[in-house]
């Protein structure tokens, strides 16, 4: 279920290959197991002491906000991820698909604004106009593509417009590249963990469990 959350909310992303459950159930069994005391409550061991992938996929400076579907983003605390397994595992897979992500910066405009217009002052550039205007200096350009050099006087149209994060494409999901970006090479044989977890339910055709 919460594979599939995930997949209908990135769907649309560039590049993105929906997700299949037994790769993200085959990094389950390799994060944890029976004999460790957290896997009751953080089964995908993220929010464990010394671990900063938790706070990186809440915060906004690193793409959370973009990967997480807004109900999870909703349901998702600190305290959450660190109690609830099933929060936890929603953690673990909103934070693998952080680090598979690429972003990017685009202007985007404000919904719904006019595009006005504003003269050139002494002084004036671009970036300061866009600054003063709450604009972006590339809608500006869109809107005056006239106009390469500003000279005082000159009569620039501008928008409403912010620089937003987003997600621009992605990195090939699979064991090796998990291990390097949301693993971090802690253990070594991440990889070939989760390719034999992953081969063993594939074997078996498992069946999602409701």
């Amino acid at each position: 279920m919460a594979v599939n959350e995930y997949n209908r909310h990135l769907g649309t992303t560039p590049g993105f290959s929906p997700l299949d459950w037994r790769f993200v159930k085959a990094m389950l069994w390799t994060e944890t197991g029976g004999a460790n005391p957290e896997w009751k409550k953080k089964p995908m061991q993220i929010g464990v002491p010394g671990d900063a992938g938790m706070m990186a996929l809440l915060g906004d400076k690193e793409g959370g906000k973009q990967i997480m579907p807004p109900n999870i983003r909703a349901l998702l605390s600190s305290d959450s991820i660190r109690t609830n397994p099933s929060h936890n595992i929603r953690g673990g897979i909103g934070y693998m698909l952080m680090r598979m992500a690429k972003f990017a910066y685009v202007s985007v405009r404000e919904p719904g604004s006019r595009v006005e217009e504003v003269k050139v002052g002494s002084g004036d550039n671009f970036d300061k106009i866009a600054s003063a205007n709450s604009s972006t200096i590339e809608v500006i350009r869109e809107l005056n593509p006239r106009l390469n050099v500003l000279h005082k006087g000159d009569v620039v149209k501008f928008q409403m417009a912010s620089m937003q994060k987003v997600i621009a494409g992605w990195r090939q999901i699979n064991a090796a590249a998990v291990m390097d970006r949301y693993n971090g090479r802690r253990d070594p044989r991440y990889a070939e963990k989760v390719n034999v977890c992953l081969t063993y339910l594939k074997g078996r055709d498992a069946q999602c469990a409701s």
